[in-house]
C-alpha cells in the first residue's frame, strides 16, 4: 500500500516537471528578449564588407560629381574670361548687308576677306580682316569677324560697321531677317551698338579706332 502510493506521488510530481518545462518553452519562444542566433563571424564579416563596399562607391559617386561640376565651371570661367578680354572697344551706328557676288541688291563681289559670305560675316572700313569682333545691343550679343569692306560712303557719317543680316535682325529684335538680302524691318541702321575686339586679324587694315572708308 505504501510504494503504490509513492509511485503515485512519483507519477504526479514528474508530471507536473514536464508540465512546467513546456510551460516555460512556450514562453522563452514569445518572448523578445529571449536570445536569437547570433551571426557567425564570416557572416559579420561579408555584412561589414557590404556596407564598406556601399560607403565606398556611393564616396566615389560623389566625387565624381563633385569633380564634373569644378572641371566645367572652371571652364565656364575661362571662356568667359578669354571672350571678355577685349583688345578695344566703342560704339557706333551698324547698317547690314549681304554680299555673295551674285549683282543682288549692287553687290559688287564676293567678301575681300576671302571667305564665302555667311552669318557672322562683318564688313569694317578700317580693321585689319580677320579681325574677331563681339558686337552687343539691347542685351543680345553675336561674334563674328572682319570679312569685308565697307560700309563705303556712309562710314563717313558714323556707320563703321556693315552686319550680315542675320545678325542685324537678331540683335534688333531676336527674329530672323525675311530673307538674306532683307532684314524685313523697316530699320536699317542700330544706333549705339556696342563692339568689342576680342582678337586682331591678321590680314589687311589698321588697328585701333574704326575709320571711314
Amino acid at each position: 500500500m505504501q510504494k503504490r502510493a509513492t509511485n503515485v506521488a512519483l507519477s504526479v510530481i514528474t508530471g507536473s516537471t514536464l508540465a512546467g518545462i513546456l510551460v516555460a518553452g512556450v514562453a522563452l519562444a514569445g518572448d523578445d528578449n529571449a536570445p536569437k542566433q547570433q551571426k557567425t563571424p564570416t557572416e559579420l564579416s561579408m555584412v561589414a564588407d557590404n556596407q564598406a563596399g556601399r560607403k565606398a562607391a556611393a564616396a566615389k559617386k560623389a566625387a565624381a560629381q563633385k569633380a564634373k561640376a569644378e572641371e566645367a565651371k572652371k571652364k565656364a570661367l575661362a571662356a568667359k574670361k578669354k571672350e571678355s578680354k577685349a583688345l578695344y572697344t566703342g560704339t557706333t551706328t551698324a547698317s547690314y548687308f549681304w554680299d555673295d557676288g551674285s549683282g543682288v541688291n549692287g553687290d559688287t563681289g564676293a567678301p575681300a576677306g576671302g571667305k564665302p559670305m555667311q552669318k557672322g560675316l562683318f564688313a569694317s572700313p578700317s580693321w585689319p580682316l580677320h579681325t574677331k569682333v563681339k558686337v552687343s545691343y539691347n542685351g543680345r550679343s553675336v561674334v563674328g569677324f572682319v570679312g569685308d569692306r565697307g560700309p563705303g560712303e556712309p562710314s563717313h557719317r558714323g556707320v563703321m560697321l556693315d552686319l550680315d543680316t542675320y545678325t542685324f535682325r537678331y540683335l534688333l529684335d531676336g527674329k530672323k531677317p525675311a530673307d538674306k538680302y532683307n532684314a524685313g524691318t523697316g530699320e536699317g541702321h542700330i544706333k549705339g551698338l556696342k563692339y568689342e575686339v576680342l582678337q586682331w586679324g591678321n590680314g589687311a587694315g589698321t588697328k585701333g579706332a574704326p575709320q571711314p572708308f
